[in-house]
């Protein structure tokens, strides 16, 4: 069950208000969009490659963000305190990467997708098994998880079982409120495609910074009776758990999160025991699952490819980082503005299960406590437009890689723009109602939705992540190649999971982030002892625009024309603040 938020009048106003200009975004978008391109499958599955920096910048982050953070990271910070920004600071990293490397390389592939390219590097086969496994992806770790989410949120806000006349501790009322959250969510990306998403996203984005930081500046208030600052060192003194029943708190929980006894739960560096976010993802995150998921996951690699140009999609992701810099700062601080307010959550729980689903309660439940009246409606409307964007970034994506993918490739290579296009509209119709099915299944399982998500990711990445990395890099990797490597670092990362739920693996395999490394490793190695032994490439597959040539590869295109416009100068600065992050966090608190 869910606590209960009673909103008055004024936040049902700046609710409703907020969808009400939403909706009005998403249908002008989406109406120009059918006029300008007369139902065009660019226009529709790529916005007409259109798209300023502001908003790539900003439709990829508010993709990004969703119920993963506002209730599983949130949540996942009450337990572990600051460890669990490090998925979103070492974001930075992968970020630098897109920006000087990636980026430039796949504009010059003019592709759709991303198994588009995967086909013109590699075979069909590669294109299929990633549609496949992107498709999968998409409705088990993003879909489902975060309308599950959202109707855990909307289910607090209406309590459909008193208003139903069920019983009170009836799931009926969660399961409807999945339900409605869902067909929310999805209209507009049935609407208008891409364009009206990514305009939406940009109204969503404002919302969601505003209203985060005000769940952090009022409870930092609150800790402090009314100073901010004085809040901010309470919260750093109860978070570093050397006294009292924070103290109990943290011991409770040090052998589930490290399995020692000593937590610091003020460190974005952890050991390699850490459950969630041991040391080596800082080192090695990039490679084992950011290639993966910002470079070819498309539901976010598909606002980049509707950049209007190279600038545009380079500043767009820079912007993209200082979001992320950011990110922290509005699901991680309070998690531990929460823990530094009630600690003998963790000391109650039965199972570690029972704490974590406890925890998934903590924004829900800030909001309740320490917003006043008549802005809880805009924290409300910052959840759901997080849930809204990512709902609306996936299907749409989903939707492209089924329809250009899969219809247009093998079934109908010669269909008609607008054909395209509902079929387009009906695949996504179909896959929303598949994912809150799922999502009402998920409801019904004892998971933290921070855990759910995130294991999924280090499953599905390592493979794709390694033979991408090889394949642009190397010439010499050919489809065959590709194409077993992944397929035994699937069954490979199967074996593994089993294992460790047998109890059987040895302890350094318990985090799941260091059995996706683990993957990762196998995949590099095996990948580059099968390009020796299988079939070269054909020429066609290892062009310039396919493969890295470093002597052909203009690196300064699309940087700025201006020194305050220059890629380089922000891309820098957002690198230097994520070190500043790691020091404050590791080293002076």
């Amino acid at each position: 069950m869910t606590e209960s938020i009673a909103l008055q009048p004024m936040d049902w106003f700046s609710f409703i208000a907020y969808f009400a200009l939403l909706s009005v975004v998403g249908y002008l978008a989406g109406r120009r969009s059918k006029t300008q391109a007369e139902e065009n499958s660019e226009d529709y599955f790529l916005a007409g490659r259109s798209l300023p920096w502001y908003v790539v910048g900003a439709s990829y982050i508010a993709a990004n963000i969703s119920t993963e953070h506002f209730i599983g990271l949130v949540g996942a910070a009450f337990i572990y305190g600051i460890s669990v920004a490090t998925g979103e600071w070492s974001t930075v990293i992968a970020f630098t990467f897109m920006i000087w490397i990636f980026i430039p390389f796949l504009f010059s592939a003019k592709v759709f997708t991303a198994p588009e390219f995967l086909e013109r590097r590699f075979n069909t086969g590669m294109r299929v098994f990633f549609a496949i496994v992107t498709v999968i992806a998409n409705i088990f770790a993003f879909l489902a998880p975060v309308i599950y989410g959202g109707g855990l949120a909307l289910d607090a806000i209406l309590d459909f079982n008193a208003v139903m006349g069920w019983q009170a501790d009836s799931a009926n009322g969660l399961y409807l409120s999945i339900a409605l959250i869902g067909f929310a969510a999805g209209i507009w990306a049935i609407w208008g495609g891409l364009k009206s998403v990514a305009w939406m996203d940009l109204l969503t984005i404002i919302v969601m910074v505003i209203g985060g930081l005000s769940v952090t500046i009022y409870g930092l208030s609150a800790l402090g009776h009314g100073d901010i600052f004085t809040g901010f060192s309470t919260m750093v003194e109860r978070n570093t758990a050397e006294t009292g029943v924070w103290q109990q708190a943290v011991a409770h929980m040090s052998q589930e999160a490290v399995g020692t006894d000593d937590y610091q739960r003020l460190s974005v560096i952890q050991p390699l025991s850490h459950q969630l976010v041991p040391w080596s993802h800082w080192v090695l995150s990039f490679f084992y699952i950011g290639l993966w998921y910002t470079v070819i996951n498309q539901f976010l690699i598909q606002r980049v490819f509707a950049a209007k140009n190279v600038y545009h999609a380079r500043m767009g992701i820079t912007f993209a980082a200082y979001l992320k810099l950011l990110l922290p700062f509005i699901v991680v601080i309070p998690g531990l503005i929460y823990f530094a307010m009630r600690p003998d959550i963790i000391l109650a729980g039965d199972s570690i299960n029972d704490v974590r689903q406890a925890a998934d309660q903590t924004y829900i439940t800030l909001i309740v406590e320490v917003i006043p009246y008549g802005l809880q409606g805009l924290l409300m409307a910052a959840l759901f437009g997080a849930i809204q964007s990512t709902v609306s970034a996936v299907l749409t994506s989903t939707s492209a890689v089924i329809t250009m993918d899969f219809y247009k490739r093998f079934i109908n290579q010669q269909a008609k723009e607008h054909d395209l296009v509902v079929l387009g509209r009906l695949i996504t119709f179909i896959i929303l109602i598949g994912s809150i099915a799922l999502g009402i299944w998920i409801s019904t399982q004892k998971v933290s939705l921070f855990a759910y998500i995130q294991e999924l990711f280090t499953f599905f990445a390592p493979p794709f992540s390694a033979v991408f990395l090889l394949g642009t890099f190397w010439k010499r990797v050919g489809g065959q190649a590709a194409l077993i490597t992944v397929s035994v670092g699937f069954i490979f990362g199967i074996a593994v999971k089993l294992l460790v739920n047998s109890g059987n693996a040895p302890d350094i395999l318990a985090p799941y982030a260091n059995q996706g490394i683990l993957n990762w490793m196998l995949c590099m190695l095996l990948c580059t002892g099968l390009a020796f032994v299988t079939a070269k490439p054909r020429p066609e597959q290892v062009t310039d625009d396919l493969t890295f040539n470093f002597n052909s590869m203009n690196f300064n295109e699309g940087l700025g024309e201006k020194w305050y416009q220059h890629v380089g100068l922000w891309s820098g600065l957002s690198i230097f603040l994520m070190v500043g992050f790691i020091i404050l966090f590791s080293v002076i608190l």
